[in-house]
């Protein structure tokens, strides 16, 4: 069966959700070959090899954590010479899908970016893709060289498939162009100690109607309620009542969690593309015309100063 590689996304050995989610596509298609790259990379190999990882190709540098991404790029491609496989797939970060444009481009071959799906097809992988704001769903696959594919957090289950992991050091040669740019300072992200927007299983939105920054608190008591990560549509950012770095839309972070509560929000076609992909879909707003509610599972037309803290006190009373 032929190889797929799959780019490992972790923190210090810690190997984040999307990832295992990759391995679960790649098996689809072939065997899964995973690269994990920079601090922490031989440590990845038994969160790997349980979820299917026949090889772990591994390698350490301070470039990886001193220059912007060339140099990922450049153990990528060592790796895609090393093991000439069917599929390269990488997640769908903003950095992810950089990373994969720069191979595509060297290795001459096509690329698909924020596939929601993949399946194993004659000719090659087929990725499943949402079009045009999210208004069509398209399968496609790449007609020339070696398919360079980035997969949507939340598109595939993490499932357990136990393999050999082997881990295997990669022999990487940077390029001069490696360290054309360098990363001078970083600042910490103050955590929240709510799941990543991106990678969230569920997420609850507020929009134009929650009525000011204030008021966000009853959209996050919900998410905490819930498990959930918090996000906002763009009317909500651009006042000025929750960060930019929440906005889910066009303009901000596609998600496609398993549940979206969308409460104050219109559905203007903004932000439907960047939710639209949303596996079950709830909208809380008072006005029964709202766009929003031609897209939904469930609809609830009601004040959201009333729903939602009833639903929030429902749902403590559940979990007991």
């Amino acid at each position: 069966m032929a190889e797929v590689l799959v780019y490992v996304d972790h923190v210090d050995g810690a190997v984040r959700k999307p990832t295992l989610e990759l391995l679960t596509l790649a098996r689809r298609i072939g065997e899964p070959v995973a690269v994990a790259l920079g601090s922490g990379a031989e440590a990845t190999a038994p969160a790997l090899a349980e979820h299917g990882a026949v090889r772990v190709l591994t390698h350490d540098a301070a470039e990886y954590a001193d220059y912007l991404v060339v140099p990922k790029v450049d153990a990528l491609q060592a790796a895609y010479e090393a093991v000439s496989p069917a599929a390269v797939l990488v997640p769908s970060s903003a950095e992810g899908k950089e990373i994969a444009a720069r191979l595509a481009v060297r290795i001459g071959s096509g690329i698909i970016t924020d596939a929601t799906d993949l399946e194993a097809g004659d000719e090659g992988p087929v990725a499943t893709q949402s079009a045009f704001a999210a208004s069509f769903t398209t399968k496609s696959r790449v007609a020339k060289g070696t398919p360079v594919i980035t997969v949507k957090p939340n598109s595939a289950p993490v499932e357990a498939a136990p393999a050999a992991g082997a881990v295997e050091a990669l022999a990487v040669s940077f390029s001069e162009k490696a360290t054309g740019t360098k990363v001078t300072a970083r600042t910490p992200r103050e955590s929240t100690g709510r799941p990543e927007l991106t990678e969230a299983a569920i997420v609850v939105s507020g929009g134009r109607g929650v009525n000011g920054a204030e008021n966000f608190s009853i959209i996050e008591n919900l998410a905490d309620s819930l498990g959930a990560a918090v996000g906002a549509s763009r009317a909500a950012v651009d006042a000025g009542w929750y960060p930019h770095t929440n906005q889910v839309g066009q303009t901000g972070k596609s998600v496609s969690p398993q549940l979206y509560i969308a409460s104050g929000i219109s559905g203007a076609i903004q932000h439907r593309a960047g939710m639209q992909t949303s596996k079950t879909i709830v909208a809380i707003n008072k006005d029964a015309e709202a766009p929003i509610f031609d897209l939904v599972d469930y609809g609830v037309v009601g004040d959201l100063f009333e729903v939602v803290p009833q639903l929030t006190e429902e749902i403590k009373t559940r979990k007991g």
